[in-house]
């Protein structure tokens, strides 16, 4: 038996926590915020519990579906069709099936095959291969031409990444377009999942889990350091109290890692301090009226300064019509400065435009939810970037989303890398078979 502490209690971090657990460790998880969850984490929206980050499934999340099954929450899993639509010369297209694309305005039928077969050989490649040393603008480019780029990618990326929009990985754009386009019902339906109550029944099942098998959650309870002697750890200092540990399990964004373990090495501080990342203001609406009948539509008008939003009703059933508008950016960004009432009124406006039906009445409430490391930026070549989660300190392992790529951000991947961790506080050598 170790003592283990694992900091962050968002989904891998609990995960990590449950496994460590139940190979009969004694575990503390450590948690900055007063609840758990991390971007999984729920509040309480006029009496609806909802994410402040919304959450899909698809059929590719397979460790979902066995952490879920081990929790005895398997049965909560829901499955809806969905749609996807396109806003563009002011009207809302149809998008993500092949009568769809032969509809689409503005791109020649050769480019729309070639988008087309794009989509398809991406659906169908089983591994990154040349891709981790392309950028997204190259790979799409050679495939289906600049035209294609230029009016249907580079708004989501230039709205995204801002300055790092044509220096994004392939291998990463892609996994995200297998793990949607793998998750349908036929060639023209695609099909998403929702756990029922949302993330908070797994997160809520999780911290369960650990507090019955004589664990602890902490929550409110950072951790400013980990204390590490003669190259090991030694323990963790919260709330100017250093408790000891055997093995530390670290969940935290890789731009927090340097400062919160001063005992790294100067070369893994700089490979970690390497790691850019990209915040979020994620607004949320409570609305009378429905947007569209799409459950996620990508915006492709300059005058509007969002990438597009997620009709989250569409999916999970609730009493209102609920929508989330993100607005990722930079940090260092004008418009992260810009304050939560002014960018809630200026997406509602973006919503009146798309919907000309809606009106102020139809707006019920807004909230905002801000993340400064939000999404990890992933240049070509990202893969030989992420250090080793297995660190050089004896019994200290680090991660965040970032150590998923290709993969992107998700419970899915969190839920399969803390199985890893878990097993790797008795057995480093995972980390070997596994990279």
């Amino acid at each position: 038996m170790k003592r283990v502490a694992v900091i962050g209690a968002g989904a891998m971090g609990l995960a990590a926590a449950y496994h460590a657990q139940k190979a009969d460790h004694r575990v503390v998880v450590y948690e900055a915020d007063k609840v758990a969850g991390g971007m999984a984490a729920h509040f309480d929206f006029g009496g609806l519990s909802l994410e402040r980050y919304y959450h899909f499934v698809c059929k590719a999340d397979r460790p979902t579906f066995e952490l879920m099954g081990e929790l005895g929450i398997e049965d909560r899993m829901r499955w809806v069709p969905t749609r996807m639509g396109v806003y563009t010369s002011g009207r809302v297209h149809a998008w993500g099936d092949p009568v769809a694309l032969l509809k689409f305005p503005g791109l020649s039928p050769i480019e729309k095959l070639r988008y087309g077969l794009m989509m398809f050989m991406a659906t169908r490649r089983e591994t990154a291969g040349d891709l981790e040393h392309l950028s997204a603008k190259q790979w799409i480019v050679r495939a289906c031409g600049p035209k294609v780029y230029d009016s249907m990618w580079r708004p989501l990326f230039d709205l995204k990444f801002y300055e790092y929009a044509d220096n994004i990985s392939a291998a990463w754009l892609w996994t995200r377009i297998k793990r949607v386009g793998t998750s349908r019902k036929s060639l023209f339906q695609e099909e998403l999942g929702y756990i029922d109550g949302g993330s908070e029944t797994l997160v809520r099942a999780l911290v369960d889990a650990i507090e019955k098998g004589g664990g602890a959650v902490r929550l409110g309870a950072p951790v400013t350091e980990v204390v590490v002697e003669t190259g090991a750890v030694k323990g963790v200092r919260s709330g100017g109290t250093v408790e000891a540990y055997d093995s530390v399990i670290s969940t935290i964004p890789t731009p927090l890692v340097s400062k919160m373990i001063p005992g790294l090495p100067d070369d893994s501080k700089k490979a970690y301090d390497a790691i850019k990342n990209v915040g979020v203001v994620c607004l949320i609406f409570k609305l009378r009226k429905s947007i569209t009948p799409n459950f996620w539509v990508n915006v492709f008008d300059p005058s509007m300064n969002i990438p597009g939003f997620v009709e989250f009703s569409r999916l999970r059933p609730t009493p209102d019509t609920i929508v989330y508008v993100p607005y990722y950016m930079p940090t260092t960004s004008a418009n992260w400065k810009r304050s939560d009432a002014d960018l809630i009124d200026e997406a509602f406006g973006y919503l009146k435009r798309v919907n000309p039906a809606l009106t102020d009445a139809d707006r019920i409430d807004a909230r905002a939810a801000r993340l400064l490391y939000a999404q990890p930026v992933c240049p070509p070549g990202f893969a030989a970037m992420i250090p080793k989660t297995q660190t050089l300190i004896a019994g200290l392992q680090v991660a965040d989303t970032c150590f998923y790529y290709p993969e992107d951000r998700g419970v899915s991947e969190g839920a399969r890398w803390a199985k890893l961790m878990a097993a790797a506080v008795d057995d480093p050598t995972v980390w070997d078979r596994e990279r």
